[in-house]
């Protein structure tokens, strides 16, 4: 903790105190608790909507499944969300699922299958991994076999299904009110939020990688 408290401290002199004030700021309602997972989305417009709502909503990394597409957000689109946002590219198969898991995760996937909860009555008890499937064909069936449960959004027109990036804001914005109006701690401990800290702020600065890389090196840091 103490690296991280130091290297945090080191960074800030190169951020200006606007910037500085907003990372403050907003990084306290950070939350890792529901955690959105896309399996090959191709459009990069959908992607950049998924980030972009992602972080308003103050859920601050998205897991982008990889098989036949890059998950590649467009910049214009993002209008700067993807410089809070992490983005961990797996491949698309059942061994990335599997490691989601293993790191306390239920998997939830948002699809009308298998006796679907819907969204308003749904209540969040625990860490979730939300699964949105591909643009054409929703979630995929190894997944949904997989997952612990369904999601769905309630719809009352003739169309059955949303855009995927509608999808994900609606979704990010409910389970976040729900978790807002719960007696969960839902936020980032302590050392995950000072390791997201120094990633916002290394994005921040021009050449903030090599910045960090050469003062680690010289203190003998090593965040593992």
């Amino acid at each position: 903790m103490k690296d991280l408290e130091k290297t945090y401290e080191y960074l800030q002199q190169f951020l200006t105190e606007e910037r500085l004030r907003k990372i403050e700021h907003f990084a306290p309602e950070s939350s890792d608790f529901v955690l959105p997972v896309v399996e090959d989305v191709y459009q990069f417009r959908n992607a950049a909507a998924i980030v972009r709502s992602v972080e308003a909503c103050g859920f601050h990394k998205v897991v982008a499944l990889q098989e036949e597409n890059n998950f590649e957000p467009n910049l214009r689109v993002t209008k700067g969300a993807d410089t809070w946002v992490e983005v961990e590219k797996l491949p698309r198969n059942m061994e990335s699922f599997r490691k989601i898991k293993d790191k306390g995760y239920k998997i939830v996937a948002v699809s009308l299958e298998k006796n679907a909860k819907f969204l308003p009555e749904y209540e969040i008890t625990e860490p979730i991994a939300l699964v949105f499937g591909t643009e054409m064909e929703g979630v995929s069936k190894e997944v949904l076999d997989f997952a612990d449960e369904t999601l769905a959004i309630p719809m009352y027109g003739f169309t059955r299904s949303f855009n995927v990036s509608v999808a994900a804001s609606i979704c990010m914005y409910e389970l976040k009110q729900k978790l807002i109006k719960s007696n969960i701690d839902y936020k980032l401990n302590e050392e995950k939020l000072l390791r997201m800290k120094i990633r916002w702020t290394v994005n921040s600065i021009k050449s903030g990688e090599m910045i960090l890389a050469k003062y680690m090196k010289e203190n003998n840091i090593s965040f593992s």
